[in-house]
Parts: C-alpha cells; sequence; structure tokens
C-alpha cells in the first residue's frame, strides 16, 4: 500500500545504453522482456526508453492505487497518441471534465437493458458466418483470427449502425485495416516526430482515415435529418438520444464520431483477438470443449439462440472466455503519466525525472503469486471461491477504477454468444502441432495469424444445420 512514509531504498533500474536505454531489447520482444522484469523484480523497476525513464509496476496492490484510489494524479500516457491519430478525443484518449461529461452521456447506451436490444442481431450475424462455413468447403484450415475479424466487424457495425448501413460500410474494410496496421506499427515508434512525415505509408493511413470518416458523418448527418419520432434500437441512436443530466446539452457530431469511431474500431479488434485465442485454446483442449458443450446442451438445448436471460446461466462459458482473457488479454499493457511525484511503500517515483508508469495486465495474470497453474488454460480459475481468494486488480481484461472499460458488458455479451453458438455447430481442431506466438501490439494478436480446421457436427438437413 501507499504510505506517508519516507523512501528507504531506491528504485532498481535496467542499465542500458546511452540515450536509447532498454529501447532494443523492448521493441525487439516486448513480452520477454517484460517477463524476465517479473522474474526477477518484485513491485517496481525502471528502464530508459529512448530518454524517457519508465517504471513498470508488478503488484495488483498497485495497479489498483494507481487506476482507482489515486487515479487524479494520473493520466493517459504518450503511447495513446497513436491511438488519438485516428480515435480523435473518444472515452478511451479523452481526459478530465471532457472525459467526465462524455462518460455520464454515454453510460446509458451501455447499461444492460439496453444492450438488450442487441442480441438478436449478435445472434444473426453469427449465424450468417455458420451459414458461410457449412457452404464451404473445409478440407483445409481456415484463417480463424480473420474469420472472428470480419464477424466482429459485422456485430459492431449492426450494434452501432443498425443493418441498413452495412453495405455502407464494407466498402471501407480495406481502408480499416490500413488504419489498424499502421497503429500496429506505430505503437513501437519510439521516435513519434516521424509520424507527420508523408511517406507511403503516412499517406494511404491519411486517406484511410478521410474516406472512414467521411462514411460515419454521412451516417450521423442521416439520422440528424430523420423526422424526431424516428428510432433506432442501436448504438448510435443511443448516444444521440441521451443528454447531460446537468446542462440539458448532447453530444455533438464530432464528439458522436470520436465516440463511435473508437467504439467500432477498439470493439472489434479486441473481441475478434480475444475469440481467435479462445478457439485455438479450446481446440487444444477438448476436455473443456466437451464440459462447455454440455452446458450449452442443458441451457440452450440442440436449436435455442442465446437471450439475455440464458446468457446469464452460460457461467461455464464465462469462465472459458475469462481464462482466454487471462492467457492472452487484448488490453496487454497500458501507461499512465504522473501529474505529481508519488510514494509506493518504501519507493518514490519522482516527477519530472520519471516519465511514465507501466501496468501490464500480461505479467498480472501469470503471476504465480496469484494463480495456481498460471501457465496452463484452465476456466477453473475463475470459480467464484478462487475469484474471492484473490487480489481483485490481479486480473485487468477491462482495466480498473473509473476508467474501466464502458464497453465491457457489450464485449463478454458479443463473445459469449459467438463462442456458445459456434461450438455447439462445429469442431475446432488444430491446424498443426505449431504453438501460436502472441504478437504484442496495441492488442494481443495471434502472430502471422491464426488457422484451425474446422468440422461441421451436424450434417445438412438437421435441425441446427
Amino acid at each position: 500500500m501507499v504510505t506517508d512514509e519516507k523512501p528507504t531504498k531506491p528504485i532498481p533500474k535496467l542499465k542500458g545504453l546511452p540515450f536509447l536505454g532498454s529501447t532494443l531489447d523492448f521493441a525487439r520482444d516486448p513480452l520477454a522482456f517484460l517477463t524476465g522484469l517479473q522474474q526477477k523484480y518484485d513491485r517496481l523497476v525502471q528502464f530508459d526508453a529512448v530518454g524517457r525513464l519508465i517504471t513498470l509496476t508488478l503488484t495488483p496492490e498497485d495497479a489498483r492505487y494507481i487506476l482507482q484510489e489515486n487515479n487524479k494524479n494520473y493520466v493517459k500516457s504518450a503511447a495513446y497518441d497513436v491511438l488519438k491519430m485516428f480515435l480523435g478525443n473518444g472515452l478511451l484518449n479523452s481526459e478530465g471534465d471532457f472525459w467526465r461529461r462524455q462518460r455520464r452521456l454515454a453510460q446509458p447506451a451501455f447499461h444492460k437493458q439496453r444492450l438488450a436490444l442487441l442480441v438478436d442481431g449478435m445472434n444473426r450475424e453469427t449465424a450468417g458466418l455458420m451459414a458461410s462455413w457449412k457452404n464451404r468447403d473445409l478440407s483445409k484450415p481456415l484463417l480463424i483470427s480473420e474469420e472472428m475479424m470480419q464477424l466482429a466487424l459485422a456485430i459492431v457495425t449492426r450494434s452501432l449502425f443498425s443493418s441498413d448501413v452495412k453495405n455502407h460500410l464494407e466498402n471501407v474494410s480495406e481502408a480499416i485495416t490500413t488504419i489498424i496496421q499502421t497503429a500496429y506499427k506505430e505503437i513501437f515508434n519510439f521516435f513519434p516526430a516521424t509520424r507527420n512525415w508523408p511517406t507511403p505509408r503516412t499517406i494511404r493511413y491519411r486517406r484511410a482515415v478521410r474516406k472512414t470518416e467521411a462514411i460515419i458523418y454521412e451516417i450521423i448527418e442521416n439520422r440528424r435529418r430523420e423526422p424526431p419520432e424516428t428510432r433506432h434500437d442501436d448504438l448510435l441512436g443511443m448516444l444521440m438520444e441521451t443528454r447531460d443530466d446537468e446542462t440539458g446539452e448532447q453530444m455533438t457530431n464530432q464528439q458522436l464520431r470520436d465516440e463511435v469511431t473508437t467504439i467500432f474500431m477498439a470493439g472489434h479488434e479486441t473481441t475478434a483477438n480475444a475469440l481467435s485465442w479462445a478457439f485455438y485454446l479450446l481446440a487444444n483442449h477438448p476436455d473443456v470443449t466437451e464440459k462447455l458443450r454440455e452446458e450449452i446442451n442443458m441451457v440452450l438445448g440442440p436449436t435455442d439462440l442465446p437471450t439475455m436471460e440464458t446468457l446469464r446461466e452460460l457461467t461455464y462459458a464465462t469462465q472459458v472466455i475469462q481464462e482466454t482473457m487471462r492467457l492472452y488479454p487484448p488490453a496487454w499493457i497500458f501507461g499512465r503519466q504522473p501529474l505529481h511525484s508519488d510514494q509506493f511503500g518504501d519507493y518514490r517515483v519522482e516527477v519530472p525525472k520519471a516519465d511514465g508508469m507501466l501496468i501490464c495486465p500480461y505479467l498480472l495474470h501469470r503471476d504465480p503469486r496469484y494463480w495456481e497453474k498460471p501457465e496452463t488454460f484452465e476456466p477453473e480459475h475463475f470459480l467464484p471461491e478462487r475469484v474471492k481468494n484473490r487480489p481483485t486488480y490481479a486480473y485487468l481484461p477491462f482495466g480498473g477504477g473509473p476508467r474501466l472499460c464502458i464497453g465491457n458488458n457489450f464485449a463478454m455479451m458479443e463473445m459469449q454468444i459467438v463462442l456458445t453458438l459456434l461450438i455447439r455447430e462445429f469442431d475446432f481442431l488444430p491446424a498443426d502441432s505449431k504453438k501460436v506466438e502472441a504478437e504484442p501490439g496495441i492488442t494481443l494478436r495471434p502472430k502471422g495469424g491464426l488457422r484451425l480446421r474446422v468440422r461441421a457436427r451436424h450434417k445438412a438437413g438437421s435441425p441446427v444445420s
């Protein structure tokens, strides 16, 4: 815990190269570099990265302190400038009073009773994927990471804009890919000034941003022109309806654009990666798959679609998803910038000397101090009695404190639906004996994509085909 005691010992600090510090080691293999620090240090450790002094936190208690107990002393780190390039000043990037107002305005759209209106669309999009698989040649492995990316994109499109603009947004899939790929490359660019250089990559990126922005603004303007009585039970409609309780104001087009873009981009990228890892883990753990199918058959039977009520009964499916995000958290690391010097037990983080704090869910989720069999895929890690005996901030798939991801319930609901429907209808098997590596960027992707063999479990013409 943080105390008022004076520091009695210096924070351990790595020796590195002049100016570059540990930049090259971190950029070459971030997971190996950080895991090595976790194995050697128990609370805090510092290293230099291109002239910046970074402090890595290694305990749930310090993560809780930064994200919750003293959160007003910490703002988003400079790394979020990469995301701001396209996402603008939405909830993910904004700070202070503006963030608090936006959070108040957006929160009602993510209440569970409003999310219940989106279940049918999620079921429909997943059913569409299942139908396409049953009409395809499945003799060769499927690139599951791409299949999940397209499905998650379809679901977030329908959830945000209903189905009337689906064809509209299919035209920007290439632009979205360009934006994501650029952001992935920029996350480890330690020389921010180069982001504005007119390189071919930058030019392609800016063109993709303009194209996507134009379509989103057009959708918003079309909604503005509709009669007042027209109602859309989608996230955009909910965001446009909401008013600030204190001022009565609604979101401007710019604010809507930023929030919609944040949900649109972050909402499908993170969920798609988590689902890809889930099917990879299930393909390699048939015992877990069978236990999951037993629950699905008991709750949904052979043909029923999930509802908001039955999703609550799919407790083992929830544990499978939670365990997947423990081993492969989409938001695997995030940074905070301290505004003032702060005390961590016997250690003191000095401002302006210390430039940033890192919290790494990937490390916390695999720390043997808090997890039995930390490297093993075991959904029972999330049995209620085991959860109760663990520090809350030992598990941070959606962050924590006031800035807990506003879309966490949306994401969990989507993953439950996709997982249960696909596992009920298909067998997932490893494509080969190679272990898939994690590629850390903005999210934790399967390196080189993830391929699995997929086999329909029911013949055409059966009740669930």
